[in-house]
């Protein structure tokens, strides 16, 4: 078993992009074949610049805020409420477009 609670977390770059702050609630290796559970905060006009996880699904649940998912080249409005699952290999970039924070929670399987 492991408990976490996001206020107790310590926040951790976003590896695409050191401006976005994420607090990891299960990590590769707490929860075979989770390789994370995290949330990332985005502040506004911030991205995570395309790229694609060959070995991996990821689904993003929109916590609040709104912005663009780029999946594949194909461009959709997200805001909260919005839940977005990319494939492996698939090309995807997420990325702020609103005025405040886009607050992500999302998590990985590897396949």
């Amino acid at each position: 078993m492991k408990i976490s609670h996001l206020d107790q977390l310590e926040n951790q770059a976003v590896s695409h992009n050191p401006a976005i702050a994420k607090k990891v609630m299960l990590a590769c290796g707490d929860i075979a074949p989770i390789t994370q559970f995290a949330q990332a905060t985005f502040p506004p006009g911030s991205k995570a610049p395309a790229h694609a996880h060959n070995d991996m699904v990821e689904v993003f649940l929109i916590e609040q805020g709104s912005g663009r998912i780029i999946v594949e080249g194909t461009i959709h409005a997200v805001s909260a409420g919005s839940s977005i699952a990319i494939e492996p290999g698939e090309s995807h970039e997420l990325e702020n477009t609103g005025k405040d924070n886009l607050v992500v929670s999302y998590f990985s399987i590897r396949t």
